[in-house]
């Protein structure tokens, strides 16, 4: 039986990340469930798990993965890294034709790789398999309670990137000085399940929209919202008019929410045909009431328009100048928003983030590859193969340049 030979690779985007797809214990488990696979960890001096502890478990340790046909990373992996006729596994942030990115897609056809994107690894229903959400949002919803003590000074507590463990990040809430604010979270997916998860463990009460919006309360709370309740029917579209199909059909209608909102935290997916939650012009309206965003979604130029970039865990804020319209240094001033945008928000909890995401390439991705499981799962996340897109992919042809082979 002919071995296959897999990689795991280091993070190699900036700035850096410390996940990793598998585990030292996950690799050797998975060795022992098949037999013919090898695991060959590339070398890291990032990695929150360090190389030690994959040796200790018997792995092989290399720089070079040149001898793996398959290789499984977490972000976009660098295109000077990009080894022709191999089949890669990570996020590569293309499927909505991010220009960023534009180059990455076009190299990987020239190489022959097949990709596989986890963000696309969904089961029959269309749900996510393999994902990082649920750190995403516990870690986004964490840095906007954070971000609000550091403007009002009323309270301190540390970045989730110096606690060991998502216990201690629990921990630190207890340190929460919270008056009668109110927080709007939408989005009820894995990343909104996250948030909600830090709301309810720093105790702050959840109330339904409509109370959110009529009630006065002496207490901190936080509402939950579904794209029906800001997202409403233009008036001239069909009655059946679904807003996930066709979301250019509906007009926004979030003003009557921002008017009562202290912290916005964003966790809902946004579709680039779907009006945004607010304008540049009604931040200025006097009663746009919102001082501090938590923009897990990140979507630069999407759906939150004070997302001028992205920030980081070393520099998780910034501050967006509603008058002219511009990022100014993190707290500045009362007068700007404070925006945190980190894009890699799990990289802050890298080793739990990395074995609940392990945990699910274990369950999904290995059975499907190695022959005891749904193999479609694969198909459907596959964007690239034999030097072109697939036919769920054709889409993004424009936006990779890609030429017809005769």
């Amino acid at each position: 039986m002919m071995t296959i030979k897999i990689g795991i690779l280091r993070e190699g985007k900036n700035p850096p990340d410390k996940r990793v797809a598998l585990l030292p214990k996950q690799c050797k488990n998975l060795m022992t469930l098949y037999p013919n696979i090898e695991f060959i960890i590339q070398k890291s001096e990032v990695r929150h798990v360090k190389d030690e502890e994959y040796l200790a478990e018997g792995l092989k340790l290399k720089d070079d993965l040149s001898e793996c046909t398959i290789l499984f990373g977490v972000k976009e992996v660098p295109i000077d890294m990009l080894m022709p006729n191999r089949t890669y596994f990570f996020f590569s942030h293309t499927i909505k034709k991010q220009i960023y990115n534009q180059k990455l897609l076009q190299n990987i056809l020239e190489k022959n790789i097949r990709l596989i994107d986890y963000e696309c690894l969904t089961d029959n229903q269309n749900n996510r398999l393999v994902a990082f959400g649920r750190f995403a949002g516990l870690v986004g919803a964490y840095n906007g309670l954070r971000t609000w003590g550091i403007r009002t000074q009323s309270y301190e507590i540390c970045p989730a990137h110096h606690c060991k463990n998502l216990l201690e990040v629990y921990q630190e809430l207890d340190k929460l000085k919270l008056t009668n604010i109110k927080i709007a979270l939408t989005g009820t997916g894995r990343v909104g399940k996250g948030a909600i998860e830090i709301l309810q463990k720093a105790k702050i009460r959840q109330v339904t929209p409509q109370e959110y919006l009529l009630k006065m309360f002496n207490e901190p709370v936080f509402t939950v919202l579904e794209s029906c309740q800001y997202y409403q029917k233009k008036f001239d579209a069909p009655e059946n008019a679904d807003f996930y199909e066709n979301p250019e059909l509906f007009d926004c209608d979030f003003l009557k929410f921002a008017n009562q909102t202290d912290i916005l935290i964003t966790a809902h997916f946004w579709h680039t045909k779907a009006a945004a939650l607010f304008t540049q012009k009604d931040i200025l309206d006097p009663n746009f009431h919102i001082k501090v965003i938590a923009d897990i979604t990140c979507d630069v130029g999407g759906s939150i328009p004070s997302t001028l970039k992205a920030s980081t865990i070393a520099e998780p804020v910034y501050d967006y100048n509603p008058t002219k319209q511009c990022i100014e240094p993190a707290f500045s001033s009362n007068e700007n928003i404070n925006v945190m945008a980190i894009d890699n928000l799990p990289g802050e909890l890298p080793f739990d983030a990395s074995e609940s995401f392990g945990e699910q390439i274990v369950k999904y991705v290995f059975p499907a590859l190695f022959g005891n499981g749904d193999e479609s799962i694969l198909d459907r996340a596959t964007i690239t193969k034999n030097g072109r897109l697939t036919a769920d992919f054709e889409y993004l042809s424009d936006y990779a340049l890609v030429k017809e082979k005769i």
